[in-house]
């Protein structure tokens, strides 16, 4: 069955099925190779999937010398670090940050924490006051303030704010324009979700990791950073959830080979396929049954390319 002939069978699938979906998108390295629209095509949260672009931001930072995996939390705030701090908080490193797995041992700073105004005004200092349970580096938990945290270490780097360095050197030379995105009470783009992209804009992040980092003929982003994010840095035990397969630097691995994906609640997601040279991306409702979104979208189609 051709590729044609593949997604128009998913289409039609969740039409008959009528999936809670607005939009699917799937390119290739260059250029976008099919699309598909259930609501208008206008910028919406991806969530997470912003989780994507932070770690892009932080391979950029290390490309230019300036930021390493190994650098410590304390090292980059030494300003905001409490009095009595947790003996564990000089443990922390960069890389236990992009791997969820800080040692804070909670879901810290998430979307239902941030509008109630947890953290407010300074996520900083208040992350840095948080008890550290376990030891960095050892076990995975998946926290938002984890990714946040992770932006703000690029951003005290770099000397400029994540988003005007991620539009100088990756937004604009992929022509994505300037992206409403959530920003914490002191100015920070949230580094851990809030960005509002398009389908077709959501994927082009996967698109320029398909590629190794090139785009358009120019090497944005170094070809082993690509792969150092898309290795597993923890996996997970076998569940009925075949999408459970493991973590890499703030991308899921996924049930297909050598692929990951950049995940945003409610199903804002890009699921890389090198083995096929193709990237699958979708964007859902917040009031849709996403779970027959995601069995359907393995299925049908992930599993046939």
């Amino acid at each position: 069955m051709s590729l044609e002939a593949k997604l128009q069978h998913f289409h039609h699938y969740a039409s008959n099925q009528n999936l809670p979906l607005e939009a699917i998108s799937v390119g290739d390295e260059h250029r976008i190779l099919w699309e598909m629209h259930y609501a208008p095509n206008a910028p919406r949260n991806i969530y997470s999937h912003t989780k994507g672009f932070t770690v892009t931001a932080v391979g950029l930072a290390i490309s230019d010398g300036v930021l390493h995996l190994d650098d410590r939390l304390v090292d980059a705030f030494p300003d905001k670090l409490p009095e009595h701090p947790d003996p564990r908080l000089e443990k922390i490193q960069l890389k236990h940050l992009l791997c969820m797995s800080s040692g804070f041992g909670k879901a810290l700073l998430m979307n239902n924490h941030r509008r109630p105004g947890v953290g407010a005004p300074d996520y900083e200092r208040y992350m840095l006051s948080q008890p550290v349970l376990t030891e960095p580096g050892t076990e995975f938990c998946y926290s938002s303030a984890d990714s946040i945290l992770a932006g703000h270490m690029v951003e005290r780097a770099v000397g400029k704010r994540m988003g005007e360095y991620l539009y100088e050197r990756i937004l604009a030379p992929m022509d994505m324009g300037w992206p409403l995105w959530e920003h914490d009470p002191q100015g920070h783009p949230n580094g851990g979700g809030g960005m509002y992209l398009t389908c077709t804009e959501m994927m082009k992040l996967g698109q320029l990791y398909l590629a190794n980092g090139r785009w358009n003929g120019q090497q944005l982003l170094d070809p082993a950073w690509v792969r150092e994010v898309s290795t597993p840095k923890f996996t997970f035990p076998k569940t009925d959830d075949p999408w459970s397969v493991g973590y890499g630097y703030q991308f899921w691995m996924s049930p297909y080979p050598n692929s990951y994906r950049a995940d945003g609640a409610y199903g804002q997601i890009s699921t890389i396929l090198p083995e096929s040279g193709l990237v699958v991306s979708i964007q859902c409702p917040e009031n849709g049954n996403f779970e027959r979104v995601k069995k359907a979208l393995h299925e049908e189609l992930l599993v046939q390319l």
